[in-house]
């Protein structure tokens, strides 16, 4: 279920391009979110965030829109430049999709790195240096290991997707520091995902 819009504010209000305005009326969405509304202002001026919210609330946008954004602001399209981490395959493959579709205008290319799926035919993705590696644990492991050439050294964002044991951990310990770096990344924590 989609989470109810704040009225009133827009995609512009909260300080996006205008390419990313266009990408998300493309998808249909007119205003953003409650997520998106707190999370993306934030997001924008460098801030590292703990989001939680219902499946359907626009927690993918939340955290992809700011990092499309910090892509734009670049040079020219940086490769390896956020890395999200996700429980499952299949969600994995729905926010690399999602990256795909908010920044088709721009050429945003994405590798989905999950298990069950030829390890060399993914290694072979990430020679083609995309932008964006969305990827379960275990097998983001494998090509750390195994991928000649592979590391997360030049990433500039962190997205970490869990369930909500493990939000409560990282809220716990983050209590008294809403904001908490991790090696000098960017680290947008959510809870992206069916997995309540």
């Amino acid at each position: 279920m989609e989470e109810e819009k704040e009225q009133g504010k827009s995609f512009k209000e909260l300080g996006l391009v205008e390419e990313l305005i266009e990408a998300c009326d493309s998808l249909g969405w007119k205003n953003p979110t409650k997520i998106q509304l707190e999370a993306i202002p934030q997001a924008l001026e460098g801030k590292d965030l703990i989001g939680v919210a219902q499946t359907g609330s626009g927690k993918t946008g939340a955290f992809a829109l700011p990092i499309l954004q910090a892509m734009l602001e670049a040079p020219r399209l940086p490769a390896f430049f956020a890395c999200i981490l996700s429980l499952t395959r299949e969600l994995a493959i729905q926010i690399s999709e999602q990256f795909e579709a908010l920044g088709s205008s721009i050429g945003v290319k994405s590798a989905v790195l999950v298990g069950g799926v030829d390890q060399v035919q993914q290694s072979i993705a990430l020679g083609k240096r995309p932008n964006i590696i969305v990827a379960t644990p275990g097998r983001l492991l494998d090509h750390l290991s195994n991928t000649k050439g592979f590391s997360l050294g030049r990433i500039k964002y962190l997205a970490l997707g869990a369930d909500n044991q493990w939000q409560k951990s990282v809220a716990a310990a983050t209590e008294n520091n809403r904001y908490h770096k991790i090696q000098n990344k960017e680290y947008m924590g959510y809870e992206i995902g069916g997995l309540n």
